[in-house]
């Protein structure tokens, strides 16, 4: 198979950030999935920091639910300029990355 083209987006969240009341990065990737994008993961990282922030660890009890969270899924252009629209109104004032990729192995089907 030649190499594929696909859109790759990267959401850019704390663990403390809510939707409706229940946190952020569920709520994106239950809505991911209702709308069949095609791979969604969500990564709970152990340092890092938003917006110029501080960095914040783990290891730091005072952290609060200042972790951040990043949610990356894949699908084809076509799809992800349809859900980008809701995204940006749950992630209001997130950074959110879109980016063409290469599909090296497997696709989009």
């Amino acid at each position: 198979m030649p190499n594929a083209m696909a859109v790759q987006v990267t959401i850019y969240l704390n663990e403390a950030d809510q939707w409706r009341h229940r946190p952020l990065h569920l709520e994106i990737l239950n809505y991911l999935r209702k709308e069949g994008v095609y791979a969604a993961t969500t990564l709970h990282a152990v340092a890092g920091f938003l917006g110029r922030h501080r960095v914040e660890t783990a290891h730091l009890v005072e952290a609060g639910g200042k972790l951040p969270v990043i949610i990356i899924f894949v699908d084809t252009d076509e799809h992800v300029s349809r859900v980008l629209p809701t995204l940006k109104e749950m992630a209001a004032h997130r950074l959110i990355v879109r980016e063409n990729v290469v599909l090296e192995q497997g696709n989009l089907d």
